[in-house]
Parts: structure tokens; C-alpha cells; sequence
């Protein structure tokens, strides 16, 4: 899945979700929305995967999580959300990267976790939770 880099990622309630999601067997790739985007705690991580990857279905899914809300990396962040949705790419979004997609699909959504797919929203409220949506991606 591509993992949307974010300065300052906020995966919210549910903590560190990466070993939640390596659990269910998904590998993450990091996608840029800016340079700022790739220094994570002092490290610089290297974007592996691309908007492209998206749209040419080499990921099975996009995971937004939280982060900051400067103007330029939301827009980032919105346009790959835009090109997930119209690619039929799952969405698993994390704390105010919730709001985010449900902006971009036009729903609603009060859960710290969500799914985004085929136009509708499926709510997520722990990690029992979290496991079975991923495992629904196919």
C-alpha cells in the first residue's frame, strides 16, 4: 500500500498502526507530498512509490494518516486522495486524515480510523477493527 508521507504523521488513537498492517501482510511505500514530507524524527526516508503507482494499480491501497496542514502539502495530500478515489484504490485514512477523504468523497465520517472505498465509508474504532477492513483489501 502507499503510505502518504506526512510532516508530523498522526496515525491517532489507535498509536503506531505499522505492525498492525505488517501483521495483515501489508508492506508500506512511502509517498512524497513534498520535501519537508521525508524527514521523519531526523531521517530522511526515500520515496518508494508514486502518484503513477496509484494510477497504474501497482498498489492495493493508499493510507492516509494525520499530519500537518500547511496549504501546500494538504493540497498534495487531497490530489493523491482524488487520484486513489478515481482509480478504485482503497483509502484507509488515519485521525484528521479522515476528514480529509470524507471532504473528497463528500461524506461524513466520526471515527479515528476510516476505509474510503467505492464511494462509501466504513468505520473504524480499534485495531480488531483496523485488521479486518485491511483484510478485506485484495
Amino acid at each position: 500500500m502507499g503510505l502518504v508521507m506526512r510532516r508530523g504523521m498522526d496515525f491517532g488513537e489507535l498509536g503506531d498502526v505499522e505492525g498492525a498492517l505488517r501483521a495483515e501482510g501489508v508492506g508500506l511505500a512511502p509517498i512524497s507530498t513534498g520535501d519537508a514530507s521525508l524527514i521523519a524524527g531526523g531521517v530522511t526516508v526515500l520515496a518508494t512509490a508514486t502518484a503513477a503507482d496509484i494510477a497504474e494499480g501497482r498498489v492495493k491501497g493508499l493510507v492516509v494518516p494525520g499530519g500537518a496542514a500547511d496549504e501546500a502539502g494538504l493540497a498534495a495530500v487531497r490530489a493523491l486522495i482524488d487520484l486513489a478515489r478515481a482509480n478504485a484504490v482503497p483509502i484507509i485514512a488515519f485521525a484528521d486524515g479522515v476528514a480529509l477523504a470524507a471532504e473528497r468523497f463528500a461524506l461524513t465520517a466520526d471515527a479515528p480510523v476510516a476505509l474510503f472505498r467505492d464511494g462509501a465509508i466504513v468505520e473504524i474504532r480499534d485495531s480488531a477493527a483496523l485488521a479486518s477492513a485491511v483484510g478485506a483489501i485484495s
